[in-house]
């Protein structure tokens, strides 16, 4: 909930997640004017910890890849894209969330 956003003008305001395979997770993004929010859920399908999170969310496929390197960790998304917005926009969208979290993580280690 802390860096699950596109933007600042948006947020995550529920977050369940039950990190096993065949576990689900659940969250509700919004606009913080109101004006819009969806909610997405789904189940993870293959995990191998520090390396891939594998899940499904309604027809659609994800996996996030985790590479270590000298420089750090390198996080990879695929995803099998939605219909409504071009892949550009998803793939912009999909990055700015990656953003956030580098900036979360790296917020926790300066702490």
């Amino acid at each position: 909930m802390q860096w699950n956003a596109a933007s600042d003008d948006w947020h995550t305001t529920e977050s369940h997640v039950d990190l096993r395979v065949g576990g689900q997770f659940s969250s509700r993004m919004e606009a913080k004017d109101g004006s819009y929010g969806f909610d997405s859920a789904g189940a993870y399908t293959k995990l191998f910890p520090h390396e891939l999170i594998e899940y499904v969310f309604g027809d659609r496929t994800a996996a996030v890849e985790f590479r270590q390197s000298l420089g750090g960790v390198t996080v990879q998304v695929s995803f099998i894209p939605e219909t409504e917005h071009s892949i550009e926009q998803q793939q912009e969208g999909w990055q700015a969330i990656l953003d956030r979290f580098v900036k979360h993580v790296e917020s926790l280690q300066s702490k």
